[in-house]
């Protein structure tokens, strides 16, 4: 009997440890492939990025009977420019002002058809499809560029001896039903707020979705000492969008106004 008890709390236990591990990975609900946001206000607004700051403004301007009259998309844009004047400017270096705004005809990914690095690929408009492609990773594959990233779940760590990359060194994990991102290892390039940053960039993406299934929210936290006084959180929204597939499209034709300076400027 003592034997029979004995198999009986192994089988218990290695059933509470799957029951326990299925509920730390709630995968199933982020796999598939996420595009285009809901057609809202905020959807809209961030479909590329936006911050709390700009949300609140946002929601402020729409409530406001002032504005009534007003489109939709100047408010938008009004809570835009307030989250940079008030939110990014003041968290920018010297280092990172000399440079800001860049000017777009100086953007490789026009000049010399070069894929975004990391910090833009996250929050790129285009689909991003889920999979987990073994127990210990997921393959985030995004639409713009046809990038794949790897994201670690078993908590290794990124070799020391490991070189920076374009897209980084990925490790996730769950909190909850939140999907926590550490990368690291990330190539200097340009930033999604109009300047550059360092090899020094360091970001913890958490990925949430609505309780109806219909949107996907990241929100990212960033670190670059150079580039950056305080950490920046940006967020970016996808809509749930099953019936599409990524397709190649021509993401390499260089605007006219561009062609003219060239590449080697």
């Amino acid at each position: 009997m003592k034997k029979l008890s004995r198999i009986v709390l192994l089988l218990t236990g290695a059933m509470s440890l799957c029951a326990s591990a299925q509920a730390q990975s709630p995968i199933k609900k982020f796999q598939g492939m996420w595009s285009d946001p809901p057609a809202t206000i905020l959807g809209r607004f961030c479909a590329s990025q936006c911050t709390d700051v700009g949300i609140e403004r946002l929601n402020a301007l729409v409530d406001d009977p002032a504005n009534d009259s007003r489109p939709i998309s100047a408010l938008q844009t009004d809570a835009a420019n307030y989250s940079t004047e008030k939110y990014l400017r003041p968290r920018l270096t010297d280092a990172a002002l000399k440079n800001y705004p860049l000017d777009p005809a100086d953007d490789p990914s026009f000049l010399r058809c070069e894929p975004y690095g990391f910090a833009r690929q996250i929050i790129s408009r285009h689909q991003l499809e889920i999979r987990q492609v073994a127990n210990d990773r997921l393959d985030f594959h995004y639409g713009e560029w046809d990038i794949h990233r790897t994201i670690y779940l078993d908590g290794r760590k990124r070799p020391a001896d490991a070189p920076s990359t374009m897209m980084g060194f990925s490790v996730g994990h769950w909190e909850g039903e939140t999907l926590v991102i550490e990368a690291s290892g990330i190539r200097a390039n340009i930033a999604p707020w109009g300047t550059l940053h360092s090899d020094q960039i360091h970001v913890v993406e958490r990925y949430t979705r609505s309780t109806d299934g219909k949107t996907l929210t990241l929100s990212a936290t960033i670190e670059d000492p150079w580039s950056l006084r305080q950490p920046l959180v940006i967020k970016h929204i996808w809509g749930w969008r099953p019936d599409q597939t990524i397709a190649a499209y021509d993401q390499c034709e260089i605007p006219k106004e561009f062609k003219k300076r060239g590449t080697n400027q």
